[in-house]
């Protein structure tokens, strides 16, 4: 349980994700983000992982629940001061990246979760890049 425990928000307050959340988490995320996501490595950019470290420097943090599922609805520059959902799939960008269109809040949070708890799960292996692969 400890594993699949994550932060909410900006200030702290933990949630809990069951397994099955978890599982349907990364079902929505290799479907929707998998393609320059795997593994948690950023593909277009390399220099920028899911890794718990890598999101906790972006401005704002983006290491918790709250703020990936703002991210995956108008995603910025890693450091805050542009939008980036012209090249970057987001739900504002829904009309352009079609994979977006059919996700929810729920499915975004359950995506989130993943991606917090994937770490924990899989130790270095996620983010770690391509000498795991």
């Amino acid at each position: 349980a400890e594993q699949l425990t994550v932060t909410a928000n900006p200030e702290g307050a933990q949630v809990s994700f069951s397994e099955q959340e978890v599982k349907a988490g990364r079902k929505i995320f290799n479907s929707s983000c998998g393609e320059c996501h795997a593994g948690g490595i950023t593909k277009t950019n390399q220099n920028v992982g899911l890794d718990p470290e890598t999101l906790s420097l972006a401005t704002p943090p983006r290491d918790n629940v709250e703020a990936l599922v703002d991210y995956m609805k108008d995603p910025t520059s890693y450091d805050g001061e542009y939008s980036i959902s012209d090249v970057h799939p987001s739900l504002r960008s829904s009309d352009v990246f079609v994979k977006m269109r059919d996700l929810d809040d729920d499915d975004l949070r359950l995506m989130a979760g993943y991606i917090l708890v994937a770490p924990k799960v899989q130790g270095q292996q996620w983010g770690g890049g391509k000498i795991y692969f």
